[in-house]
């Protein structure tokens, strides 16, 4: 399927020109149109009264996030009005505890979403329930860069794909293709393999097959877990490769779980130096 649609979601002034650049990027080299969603994000609690609260202090906080989604929009609307893309900015307020809801009823009608990194210094607390709402309520793959120096790769030439057999991987797989088509390289990393079960002999074969159909360039890399977590030896391994980009399913377990014991996707999300492009 190739992308005819991306969403970008921009809350935060200080990440609109990185957003926007990445988001530039792939619309012009996928030929897609450019949806852009600026959110004001209320942050009060609905519910919540504290003391001596009253209507016109949650009034002031609406207030100043309509203000933000403005500011949002205007700057959004600028950048892009130098463009020759097909390109949309709707602007609008969430609250913290809904904002997931307002960008999967986006999402849902993209190809593809991409994002800044949720995690890190300066990240503001609402760009989880963002990158949550696109790849779980909006059911489309997202991909997330880390606004790092190097610009974002539109069409990487070496992909790591991890790969372990879940729901989630092969989701991330078919909607990765039109990327992994336009690779040069595909490595295909199995981390510890299953000793017994059908592929044991051949891990990752059937997966590779399935890829040279489609004309990818494909090779299997197992390896041993020699580090403490999975996410370490991927991580290693990107790099040992030169890798633009790993392509790789999101949350196998929930979100509770790796939000308190952590796991593979939030640690390469939190880690990770080239963009991770991943679907649920």
């Amino acid at each position: 399927m190739a992308f005819k649609t991306l969403l970008t979601v921009v809350t935060d002034t200080d990440l609109v020109d990185c957003t926007l650049n990445n988001a530039i990027t792939l619309a012009n080299a996928y030929d897609a149109h450019l949806d852009v969603l600026c959110l004001g994000v209320d942050r009060t609690q609905t519910g919540y009264y504290y003391a001596g609260a009253n209507a016109m202090v949650l009034q002031e906080t609406l207030t100043r996030a309509t203000a933000d989604a403005e500011k949002l929009a205007s700057a959004v609307k600028a950048k892009l009005g130098s463009t020759d893309l097909r390109w949309g900015v709707d602007h609008g307020v969430a609250q913290l505890a809904d904002i997931g809801r307002h960008v999967a009823a986006r999402a849902r009608f993209s190809d593809f979403c991409v994002l800044p990194k949720p995690y890190g210094k300066d990240r503001g607390i609402e760009l989880e329930p963002v990158l949550e709402g696109a790849l779980f309520e909006g059911g489309v793959p997202v991909v997330v860069n880390p606004c790092s120096q190097a610009p974002l790769e539109a069409k990487p030439k070496r992909i790591v794909l991890a790969w372990n057999e879940s729901a989630e991987a092969l989701r991330a797989v078919r909607a990765a293709m039109p990327v992994l088509e336009a690779a040069d390289a595909v490595h295909v990393v199995v981390i510890d393999p299953p000793q017994h079960g059908p592929n044991r002999s051949d891990p990752g074969g059937m997966l590779s097959q399935f890829l040279a159909r489609h004309g990818v360039k494909a090779e299997i890399d197992v390896l041993s877990k020699t580090l403490p977590r999975v996410s370490d030896v991927l991580l290693r391994h990107v790099a040992d490769v030169n890798a633009d980009m790993v392509v790789m399913g999101a949350y196998g377990h929930s979100r509770f779980r790796e939000a308190i014991l952590g796991g593979a996707t939030r640690n390469m999300l939190e880690q990770s130096s080239v963009p991770v492009m991943m679907a649920h």
